[in-house]
């Protein structure tokens, strides 16, 4: 029984590991790879072969392409596991409709705390009643009374 014990104990210290585990999520190395890209002189070839696809994309009068990079790590065992945030960088890609490198702007951590959101709130309006709302209303009256016979008075 001591025996058994002992290698329980011993299986569970070997799968145990002092190093962290980091997930990361986007492109790796972000901040370094955008150093490469330059103003006027790098198209969207370049653009793709260096950082890949890009996460989200939109298009407007001029392309904007948005790469992203998270990198998380979880935290100390006193903190029982809580993700820790190492890296968060958003990298906004402008083209103009040639496809070159118009702008480029790089937001981490630190500006992405400056960042002042709107508190106020919106409130709505649940007096009208819009299709949807009669739509369902009257498919649950169909489902509740089937037959038409709820409304009218038994005698």
């Amino acid at each position: 029984m001591k025996k058994l014990f002992l290698i329980l104990i011993f299986l569970f210290i070997t799968n145990c590991t002092l190093n962290k585990v980091i997930k990361h999520h986007g492109v790796h190395y972000l901040e370094k790879k955008q150093e490469k890209l330059k103003i006027n002189s790098s198209n969207k070839n370049d653009i793709v072969q260096l950082l890949g696809p890009p996460s989200t994309r939109s298009s407007f009068d001029t392309d904007l392409w948005i790469y992203i990079e998270r990198k998380t790590s979880s935290s100390r065992v006193t903190r029982l596991g809580k993700k820790v945030l190492l890296t968060n960088a958003v990298l906004v890609v402008e083209l103009d409709s040639y496809g070159m490198l118009v702008s480029k702007k790089l937001f981490n951590k630190t500006d992405m705390k400056n960042i002042n959101f709107e508190e106020s709130i919106t409130s709505m309006n649940y007096t009208q009643r819009d299709f949807l709302y009669d739509f369902l209303s009257s498919m649950r009256e169909k489902i509740n009374d089937p037959l038409g016979k709820k409304k009218t008075n038994r005698e």
